[in-house]
């Protein structure tokens, strides 16, 4: 696909160079007033952010929560139950991210291709069947498996939302609708705890009450999927929520972005390009160390907790709190990350590999961060403690590199005078052109 130069900025490209879902319902918001699509926009994202956004704040609440099961069966006797010794455990926590890590750019491709609602719905009934094997798992190297396989299910999630997002929300609104979806995780903690907690008080049962926080964990898992299936859009173009009209109003909103709604066909020129984008690198070095974050924290604090004496119950109820530290302290520089490849990447196949090179090595670190647990500085793990908030550091600073370089890629191009009019810079999102190829996309920062 030829790259528009500067004196192509009034032409707009024929329709021959448009493959994208939205293209058709773009074409349509045309015969309608702005000033009318700007205040119908309104009520549009009112309908998307009180029906869609709650469907995705909850399936990611309970992907996590899927997660967490083994965190929270490990204060009631799950090592000694399953004959864990040494790293064992350690490797079990891995396990999951191993998994995520080979399916992260296949499931990325997968999204690419085929329709997100049916696909996570789909995936939800996997999952949660996974989850509850967990309680038939009896020694150390079938919970590797099982939590491996878990993993690799899991793994289109979150680019899954990073994509409907972009696609639903405009640039200005997806950093915010991110952090509703995302911060999700500290509030899956403190749910998963307070259910940690209820569930050990059950006496009386066949199975130790580690194996019941799988089964109840895996059968809320399973019944949501059907309502994911059923009512979550695949994008603006078919979301049953909106009418005809509300939803090319809805393709309407999202044409700002410059980067269109969805083009299946995969494009390697695009992936070339992601490969050669400093940009894209910069992104992953922040990948490596939040994953080191969040798999550090999210598989021992319990043990954490634990080792100061406290009883299991106790430990499951004192987790709460580290779940609202979650959303205000590790969520929000996570959030403000996990936009970037939606709201700054364009081209629907550099997106998808930034997205999915971006998961590969944040899977990574996840891999990484349970390993700086070293189990002779049990039970206070100062040692980690401290590579925790050098890893937190380190991403701080890569975001600040990330910015000035988008900031003074945005300065060279309005230098040269790169500009075009709205109607211009929405028909080339459509024509699914790079961020490098669109002379006239400007990067958030």
């Amino acid at each position: 696909m030829a790259t528009l130069s500067p004196s192509d900025s009034t032409e707009i490209p024929s329709k021959a160079n448009f493959a994208d879902i939205g293209y058709d319902l773009f074409q349509q918001s045309q015969q309608y007033d702005t000033t009318q699509l700007e205040i119908d926009s309104v009520k549009v994202r009112r309908k998307l952010d009180f029906i869609v956004l709650p469907m995705m704040m909850t399936t990611y609440m309970l992907s996590f929560l899927d997660k967490q099961t083994l965190n929270y069966s490990n204060a009631y006797g799950l090592q000694p139950d399953t004959h864990m010794t040494g790293d064992d455990y350690s490797w079990v926590s891995s396990a999951l991210y191993f998994g995520w890590l080979i399916g992260a750019y296949p499931s990325n491709l997968a999204l690419q291709r085929f329709p997100i609602g049916k696909m996570i719905g789909t995936m939800l009934f996997v999952w949660g069947s996974i989850c509850m094997l967990q309680a038939a798992v009896f020694n150390f190297s079938g919970f590797f498996a099982i939590r491996f396989s878990l993993g690799f299910v899991e793994a289109c999630i979150s680019p899954a939302w990073i994509l409907l997002t972009s696609m639903l929300w405009t640039r200005e609104e997806q950093p915010l609708r991110t952090s509703f979806w995302l911060s999700v995780n500290g509030m899956s903690s403190i749910i998963g705890a307070l259910l940690s907690y209820g569930l050990g008080h059950v006496d009386g049962l066949a199975i130790p009450n580690w194996k019941l926080i799988y089964v109840v964990v895996g059968t809320i898992t399973i019944a949501w999927g059907f309502v994911i299936i059923l009512y979550l859009p695949d994008g603006p173009h078919n979301a049953k929520c909106l009418t005809e009209y509300e939803r090319i109003v809805a393709v309407w909103r999202v044409s700002k972005n410059q980067t269109g709604v969805k083009d299946p066909k995969i494009m390697p020129h695009q992936i070339k390009e992601a490969l050669l984008d400093s940009k894209t690198y910069l992104l992953l070095l922040m990948a490596a160390c939040y994953g080191i974050l969040n798999g550090g924290v999210a598989n021992f604090i319990s043990s954490i907790i634990k080792g100061f004496g406290y009883s299991p119950l106790k430990t499951s109820l004192l987790q709460t709190p580290g779940g609202a530290f979650e959303i205000n302290v590790l969520g929000s520089p996570i959030v403000l990350n996990w936009t970037l490849p939606a709201v700054n990447v364009a081209g629907h196949t550099k997106r998808s590999t930034v997205l999915g090179l971006y998961f590969i090595v944040y899977c990574s670190g996840n891999i990484a961060g349970p390993h700086i647990f070293i189990p002779p500085q049990a039970p206070r793990y100062f040692g980690a403690i401290k590579g925790l908030l050098v890893a937190y550091c380190i991403a701080a600073g890569l975001q600040v590199a990330y910015t000035a370089v988008c900031y003074m890629e945005n300065k060279r191009r309005e230098k040269e005078g790169l500009v075009a009019d709205a109607e211009v810079e929405a028909l080339e999102g459509f024509g699914d052109l790079t961020d490098k190829e669109n002379v006239h996309f400007r990067y958030r920062i």
